[in-house]
């Protein structure tokens, strides 16, 4: 049996980045959770460089990002995955209160593979990060390596 995949949450508000985990904690996932809080921390992890220098290598299950971060927001961040040979087919899942169609277009066009709007009703939150988790760290199939 090969080992989990990790999931990666890149996530500056807080509060949002603790229901996010006690939802995929609250579903019993096994997958480790990763979190960054802008997207120049992303990087790093995607990278192992910094304090990541010595993460176990291999992408994780999937990258879970938030639009509006400090020093690099999620959209400069999956165009940069997007854009990087060994990062490219790595699941990449838009999680932000953008309703803004521009940053919905924008996310598609780069090669996200979903949009998520955070629900504003606390139960309809824990909701859709329980089935982010399930349907990307255990029922998705990645390609090898």
């Amino acid at each position: 049996m090969s080992e989990l995949k990790s999931i990666l949450l890149a996530e500056d508000n807080p509060q949002d980045a603790e229901l996010i985990m006690e939802a995929l904690n609250e579903h019993k996932l096994a997958n480790r959770v990763t979190l960054v809080k802008d997207g120049v921390e992303a990087m790093e992890y995607l990278h192992a460089e910094g304090k990541y220098k010595g993460r176990t290598p291999g992408n994780p299950a999937v990258a879970v990002l938030d639009i509006k971060m400090p020093r690099m927001d999620g959209i400069e961040v999956l165009r940069a995955i997007r854009s990087d040979p060994a990062l490219k087919l790595m699941p990449v899942v838009m999680l932000t209160s953008s309703r803004e169609e521009q940053d919905l277009i924008r996310s598609y066009e780069l090669g996200s593979n979903a949009y998520v709007v955070k629900p504003v009703k606390f139960s309809d939150f824990i909701a859709a990060v329980k089935q982010l988790g399930i349907f990307w760290a255990i029922l998705n199939e990645l390609p090898r390596g």
